[in-house]
Parts: C-alpha cells; sequence; structure tokens
C-alpha cells in the first residue's frame, strides 16, 4: 500500500515508533528512522536505537536510513526532513511519534518539567511538519500523523505538561489539515493504548494503578501501527482531520469538541441570572472529572 513513498517517523527506535517504521516498509515504504536515543524522559542521546531499526528495516529487504537529531530543535528538524530528501529523493508522510515524559503533580511540576515535554510532543511536531510543508504542497500530497493521547482527550493525573501538549496536537493536525487541504495534504491523530517504554513509567503504586498497568501490559504496540500505515496510504486519500484511538483489537474514532447544549435570555445575563438559571440548565450536560481509566472502563477485546 506504500510502494513508492518516503516515510518519516520520529522517535522510530523503539515502542510504538519501531513498529510504525517496520510496518510502513513491509507495505513498501522508504523509511527515515528518526530517534534521539534518549531516556523515557528526554536524558542522554545515542544513535544506536535508530540504527538497530534501520537494520532490522534492511534484513527484512526493505530500505531505511537513520537520523539521531532532536526534533525540539527548529534547525534539527530541517535536517531531519532534509535527510529523508538526500537519502530518497522525497518525502510522503511525516509521523510526529517522538516523545518523554516528566510526570509530576501541578503543584509540584517545575517550568523545566514543563517546558521539556511541550517542547518535545508539541513544538517538536510542529517544527518537523513544517520542515515538510514546502514539499508537501510542491508536489500536492502527502501525510501528516500525530500522536496524541486519552491523558489530553479526556485527562489523567500528573501529567499537565503532557496532557496539554497531547489535545494542543489535536488542534495542531485539525489546523493543518485545513490550511493544506487544497493541496491535497492530509493530517490526522492516533491516540494509542499499548505498553511501552512510556506508559512503563507510569506510577502504580495503588491497587487502581497496578490493575490498570496490568491491563496496559496486555496490549501490544504493534497492534498501532496498521492504522498508521493505512492513514499513509492512497487508500486513505479522503481522511483527514480526524482523530482515531487503538486499544489491542478496537479502533475508535473520537469525538471532537461541538456545542452541546444551549440557553439564551433575552436581554442578556448577569452573573446572578447565570447562577439561577443558565448553570441549572446546562448542568446535566456538565462532564465528570474522569480520567482515561474511567471512561474506557472495560477490558480490551
Amino acid at each position: 500500500m506504500l510502494e513508492g513513498k518516503v516515510a518519516l517517523v520520529t522517535g522510530a527506535g523503539g515502542g510504538i515508533g519501531r513498529d510504525f517504521a517496520l510496518a510502513m516498509a513491509a507495505a513498501g515504504a522508504k523509511v527515515l528512522v528518526n530517534d534521539l536515543g534518549t531516556s523515557v524522559k528526554g536524558e542522554g542521546a545515542s544513535g544506536a536505537p535508530a540504527q538497530k531499526v534501520a537494520d532490522e528495516i534492511r534484513a527484512a529487504g526493505g530500505a531505511a536510513a537513520v537520523n539521531s537529531e532532536s526534533v525540539a530543535d527548529w534547525a534539527a528538524a530541517q535536517r531531519i526532513v532534509q535527510a529523508a530528501l538526500d537519502h530518497f529523493g522525497r518525502i510522503d508522510v511525516v509521523v510526529n511519534n517522538a516523545g518523554i515524559l516528566r510526570d509530576r503533580f501541578f503543584f509540584n511540576m517545575s517550568v523545566d518539567e514543563w517546558r521539556a515535554v511541550i517542547d518535545v510532543h508539541l513544538n517538536g511536531s510542529f517544527y518537523v511538519s513544517r520542515a515538510a510543508a514546502p514539499h508537501f504542497k510542491a508536489q500536492e500530497s502527502g501525510c501528516y500523523i500525530h500522536m496524541t493521547s486519552t491523558s489530553g482527550l479526556v485527562g489523567n493525573l500528573g501529567q499537565a505538561n503532557y496532557s496539554a501538549a497531547k489535545l494542543a496536537l489535536v488542534g495542531l493536525s485539525k489546523s493543518i489539515a485545513l490550511d493544506m487541504a487544497k493541496y491535497h495534504v492530509r493530517s490526522n491523530c492516533i491516540a494509542p493504548f499499548a505498553w511501552s517504554r512510556m506508559i512503563g513509567s507510569i506510577p502504580a503504586e495503588t491497587p487502581d494503578q497496578q490493575a490498570r498497568v496490568e491491563k496496559l501490559k496486555g496490549m501490544q504496540t504493534a497492534k498501532i501501527a496498521p492504522l498508521a500505515a493505512y492513514l499513509a496510504s492512497e487508500a486513505a486519500r479522503e481522511v483527514s482531520g480526524q482523530i482515531f484511538g487503538v486499544r489491542a483489537n478496537e479502533i475508535f474514532l473520537m469525538s471532537q469538541s461541538r456545542p452541546l447544549r444551549s440557553v439564551h435570555r433575552e436581554g442578556g445575563w448577569s452573573a446572578e441570572t447565570i447562577a439561577t438559571h443558565a448553570m441549572p440548565a446546562l448542568r446535566a450536560h456538565f462532564y465528570a472529572l474522569e480520567r482515561s481509566q474511567d471512561v474506557f472502563s472495560w477490558d480490551p477485546i
């Protein structure tokens, strides 16, 4: 399904990114494997993880090249995209998968912990996407796949930085889809449920947390890859601006913000009439203060 296409997958040295790179190569794409080779917290650097994945692709008969620069730097993002062009002559798919975690409750979160996560997930996705945009525009084709999370779409404890970045990515993806539609460029989001190195860092101190982690351990990262390969293909040429979730054998189409209910009052509102009229009328439609595991409460299929 991806014969003749060139895919750039960031954070492809392990976990979900590795499976994306392998799946796209198996579908016929030439793959630029990008990974800085850091810890889950973004510490250190090594070219070994990206090189290992590229070697796997080549051993299976595919074509792959390696880049080990950081998506969180504007100039480096330009070089990452240029590497795909230098190695393969074009670029057709950008998968913004690179990420780190610096989990901490909001009231204890430092500025550095906030910025580090925003820089990789949100700024990095913008930088790499923007670097590829002129090439997509010129060839009047292209596909972006951004990794969001139910931590942002629904909510989670101790992840204000990660949740904010992942929900912001939904806005970025929709803007790209709108701005580049006339150039036949698509942009979609995937919220993955799977056991990976990043998910493995989730605290599991209470029985509730331990039960959640055990469920996650049964969900393979490879289950996410077929959807990414499909979205990158011409079979998905009419699919853009959407948010999907994948959990084991389940695929979800996620909702997007739309008005639920409205109230009006001739002559306008005062704080008092809002309290006595508007809020009682709207309250039945309030969202509960839920976390991802509260919404996805059934066992994976």
